[in-house]
């Protein structure tokens, strides 16, 4: 056995979470990704998903998806940046631009790609790149290869965030980057309290709208959107894989940041180009969003519905707004019974352990589509009770 072999051999924590029984990773699905799915040969509700516009088996999303393999093919054989270009991306990368609201905008193939290809290209070894210390794992790589120089900041504390800023040269580059809506804990960046900031401590903002597109804002446009503070972002990343029902990722900005970027991002430059399939499912799940409105009410409707419930039957739920509601449990091992057990009732969610998430902060993360039913809601909820309370979460 290799030197490299022998370390690798002595990560064994999946091989124990196996022999208990609680292991609760790469579970096969064998059906279209919907409210309920089959896995292990049995359907259970799931509870698990980031499509939440529920659009990933809509009709048109999955025709657009064929009819474009059918005049591209498969795959484009290449990069953007050399023979890897449709005019289907750039199509569709205009009416991202126009529907977030800034000049210009550039499909990246994941949405992990896409934050760190854009954040690693634009800081140099002279600027700054500030994170919310909540920040999604893309934004972290890409302030890491950036070379900037990194700061972080307490979670929406805009107090911290000032003393960070102050840290810095007055002349230099700061970027501040944060979610939009924090993917574990579902509540939303203080984006009016950052932008305040803005113009004091001559800053840009990039914000990551992965989880707010198609459900916050005007017809699903976003926290910034939201907010009425689009004007004042920089950088608006969204990708493909929640709402969106496909897989990539994007960045809005002014001509000129997309033309940097355009031409000196390793992520796009050196990755083969998303796939048309991809690429036309995204884009016909973004017609969907603008002409039916009503998907994004009923969501609303349905996570008001859940975080009500939720709150009164005495579940830790922190700050979340959203359709992510995080039930805190604060005991590693406990979440992963509690998740089983939960599994064996029918009832997919995930768990959430470090590094997404501090090691007193473990929990469950229950997500919302728009295609779930109040029903489903209310089995999920008695079984998550029963299951909360076998393990003296919930007295």
């Amino acid at each position: 056995m290799s030197k490299l072999s022998e370390r690798c051999a002595q990560y064994t924590l999946p091989q124990e979470g196996k022999a208990q029984g609680i292991y609760p990773y790469h579970r096969c699905i064998s059906s279209q990704q919907d409210t309920e799915v089959i896995m292990e040969g049995r359907k259970v509700l799931m509870f698990g998903s980031n499509s939440y516009l529920g659009l990933t088996n809509h009709p048109k999303v999955i025709e657009a998806a064929v009819e474009a393999a059918k005049k591209y093919g498969t795959g484009c054989a290449g990069s953007r940046y050399l023979n890897g270009t449709l005019d289907l991306h750039k199509d569709f990368e205009a009416e991202l631009a126009e529907f977030v609201g800034k000049e210009d905008a550039m499909i990246f193939s994941t949405g992990f790609q896409t934050n760190l290809g854009t954040i690693s290209c634009l800081m140099g070894r002279d600027d700054y790149v500030v994170c919310d210390d909540l920040d999604h794992a893309s934004i972290v790589d890409g302030r890491r290869l950036s070379f900037a120089k990194p700061l972080k900041f307490k979670h929406n504390d805009m107090a911290s965030l000032e003393k960070t800023l102050q840290r810095c040269e007055p002349d230099s580059l700061k970027l501040v980057v944060v979610d939009g809506v924090f993917s574990m804990e579902g509540d939303l960046a203080d984006l009016p309290g950052i932008v305040a900031l803005k113009d004091k401590y001559n800053c840009a903002i990039m914000v990551d709208e992965a989880h707010g597109l198609g459900v916050m804002g005007d017809h699903g446009r976003g926290v910034c959107n939201h907010f009425g503070l689009t004007d004042q972002v920089d950088i608006i990343m969204g990708t493909f894989s929640k709402s969106l029902a496909a897989i990539g990722g994007f960045i809005a900005a002014d001509a000129s940041i997309i033309n940097w970027v355009r031409h000196h991002s390793r992520s796009y430059i050196f990755s083969a180009s998303n796939t048309p399939a991809a690429t036309a499912a995204a884009r016909a799940a973004l017609q969907i969003m603008k002409n039916e409105p009503e998907r994004i009410a009923h969501l609303w409707d349905l996570t008001n519905y859940a975080l009500n419930n939720f709150r009164q039957l005495g579940f830790e739920i922190g700050n979340t707004s959203t359709p992510i509601i995080p039930l805190y449990i604060r005991d590693f091992y406990k979440t992963f019974f509690i998740t089983k057990m939960l599994f064996e009732e029918g009832v997919f969610v995930n768990p959430v352990i470090p590094p997404a998430c501090a090691p007193e902060d473990t929990l469950i993360r229950f997500s919302l589509m728009a295609t779930h039913t109040k029903e489903q809601i209310d089995i999920a909820t008695e079984k998550l009770v029963k299951c909360f309370k076998a393990y003296e979460i919930l007295k």
